[in-house]
């Protein structure tokens, strides 16, 4: 028989203030589909992933535990795109060290975006360059709190199209927060429901 597979983010008995005892299996190559009503948990279950609010539970990575990273380093590898990026520097290109000018050309974007001010940014802009941002860490896992809802069919295929590729290449794995149906079904091999912080497998 051929040995089980071993996931690539493994999480057991995480709770939180609102999350409860919730156990989750990511694998390489995979997106795994999250979805549930406004107030289930979704945000918070990425933000304790990436150990960014307090949590409790054993959190593995490619079989290492949490407490073996720093902080630094464990976000750079389980990496979350939140739904509203920050920008603190006046202009895009100090916000990482190295862009993946590849993606940039990809979201619609020339190499002088990186001289563009962060005020001038529109949502969508915002939202397209967080995920290059995210990608330039090279991370293992990317945590996605609904990384295409500012966007329209096309810059949504676009993304879609990248972090699938991305994941293609590297054997990371992805954790995709959606409220549309018909994208995990696009995206996901596997689909997950946050209700009242828990959490429900739906297939696989």
């Amino acid at each position: 028989m051929p040995a089980p597979e071993i996931p690539l983010l493994q999480a057991r008995n995480l709770r939180t203030a609102f999350i409860r005892d919730l156990a989750l299996r990511l694998f390489a190559g995979e997106i795994l589909g999250l979805h549930g009503d406004s107030g289930s948990g979704k945000t918070l279950l990425l933000r304790a992933l990436a150990d960014l609010d307090p949590n409790q539970g054993e959190v593995k990575l490619e079989g290492s535990p949490r407490e073996s990273f720093s902080g630094p380093r464990w976000r750079r590898q389980v990496g979350l795109l939140p739904a509203e990026s920050h920008w603190w520097e006046d202009q895009v290109g100090p916000h990482a060290e190295h862009w993946p000018m590849e993606v940039l050309a990809a979201l619609g974007f020339s190499p002088q975006v990186l001289d563009w001010q962060t005020g001038r940014l529109s949502s969508g802009e915002k939202q397209r360059l967080a995920l290059a941002r995210l990608l330039a860490n090279r991370p293992r896992v990317l945590l996605l709190d609904e990384p295409t809802a500012n966007l329209d069919q096309g810059n949504t295929a676009a993304v879609e199209a990248i972090v699938r590729q991305y994941l293609k290449e590297t054997g990371a794995a992805a954790l995709w927060v959606s409220h549309d149906p018909a994208q995990l079904a696009r995206l996901a091999r596997r689909r997950a429901m946050m209700k009242e912080g828990r959490l429900t497998m739906e297939d696989g």
